[in-house]
């Protein structure tokens, strides 16, 4: 099923697209997406969706199920606390990407923006990835509770910004390429990529590359740094007694 979206209201669209899910459509394409903000938000069908454009705020938000590929780039809050599915995003992504995401997997292959994965936590058997293909600006993996986060940098000097992993208690944050101490935030420390870590994140990698045509076996473990919590109760001090 084919949308064409251009001048569309957002509420109208995202309505158009509740219906067809709840119909059971396996697969939507929407044309001429220009910033129509929830799509597919709080939808749990496995629909596979097609955007071409650049969808609006908070893409996918609390979804539970939907494949969304985006040929373009997207704003803001992309992932919203999502449970489930997958967003592909074959450009740049703005800011709180996977904000409170609590599984489920976005895969941005450009760069993306301030504050990336914050609160993404895992929850009993969902276990959430962010793979970030360029940089991120300041305070990714902030108050990270779990999870997997990942950024390549790739066609970047310097491939995150600083205060990496503020407030950070639980997942890994896997850097390819080095991070200097000043970057990180007061609750995360620097490891080698280790065999253990290299076994959750390679396999992500793989599937990554799949979906951007990228060559997988140009990655190896020795060129990443891994970020891991200093505790998991990194203000249990300040709250509690």
């Amino acid at each position: 099923m084919v949308i064409n979206a251009t001048g569309m209201n957002y509420r109208a669209l995202n309505e158009k697209i509740r219906c067809l899910t709840g119909s059971g459509e396996g697969e939507i394409i929407l044309e001429g997406i220009n910033g129509q903000r929830y799509i597919a938000d709080g939808i749990k069908a496995a629909a596979l969706i097609t955007i071409k454009g650049t969808p609006g705020n908070d893409l996918g938000a609390f979804m539970d199920g939907p494949g969304i590929t985006v040929l373009g780039n997207c704003q803001d809050g992309t992932g919203n606390t999502m449970s489930g599915g997958s967003i592909a995003v074959h450009g740049d992504a703005g800011d709180i990407v996977g904000h409170s995401m609590r599984g489920g997997r976005i895969y941005i292959k450009g760069n993306a923006g301030y504050r990336v994965g914050i609160h993404m936590k895992s929850y009993e058997n969902l276990d959430p990835v962010i793979i970030i293909g360029g940089s991120v600006q300041d305070f990714a993996g902030e108050y990270m509770a779990g999870g997997t986060l990942v950024v390549l940098g790739e066609g970047n000097p310097k491939p995150a910004g600083n205060y990496i992993g503020t407030g950070m208690h639980g997942g890994i944050i896997a850097v390819k390429g080095k991070v200097e101490d000043f970057q990180l935030g007061g609750e995360a420390r620097k490891n080698g990529m280790d065999e253990q870590s290299w076994n959750r994140v390679f396999p992500l990698l793989n599937e990554y590359c799949g979906i951007f045509s990228l060559d997988a076996r140009s990655f190896s473990r020795d060129m990443f740094t891994v970020l891991c919590p200093i505790t998991h109760r990194p203000y249990g001090r300040m709250y509690a007694y």
